[in-house]
């Protein structure tokens, strides 16, 4: 008989981004602002992403569409490798996500795809530290990940290589 092993992952939930700690709600309000410089002329989908590094900046990103579409950039991916390549060797401690459609109203945390779930990792590899993912839609509640290995468990890593 096989062995089974479990999986779990605990987020904390808060109702509104004004219930969340005043450092969280910049980082959450800096991916809002820059949500909206996003270049989606495609899905009409808007992200918007803030990383806080371990000296205290701030960097953002926003999705990056393209004709190609795979040639496009979600905002988290765009966000960490600018924060990498302006500051390399600070570790990134929080990520806050944001998103808003223009077809409908988002009223739930939109999270980070599977490629970005997996480049985020990375990170927390890299430098053997969980990263706190910070998640919201343009209202409704907000969800808070201690490391994005709860939103990637079993993670593929260069242990695998």
């Amino acid at each position: 008989m096989p062995k089974k092993i479990s999986v779990t992952a605990e987020f904390e939930v808060f109702e509104t981004k004004e219930e969340l700690d005043p450092a969280d709600k910049l980082l959450l309000d800096s991916a809002v602002k820059i949500m909206e410089n996003a270049y989606a002329p495609y899905s009409g989908f808007l992200v918007g992403a803030a990383v806080l590094l371990e000296n205290g900046q701030i960097v953002t990103g926003n999705n990056q569409e393209n004709a190609a579409y795979p040639s496009g950039l979600c905002a988290e991916r765009v966000a960490v490798f600018h924060a990498s390549s302006q500051f390399p060797g600070v570790k990134p401690v929080a990520i806050a996500v944001s998103a808003k459609s223009s077809s409908q109203v988002l009223d739930r945390p939109v999270t980070p795809c599977g490629a970005c779930r997996q480049s985020v990792s990375e990170y927390e590899v890299r430098f053997s530290s969980p990263i706190r993912i910070i998640m919201a839609g343009e209202k409704g509640p907000v969800y808070i990940s201690k490391s994005v290995s709860d939103l990637l468990p079993l993670t593929f890593t260069s242990k695998h290589l």
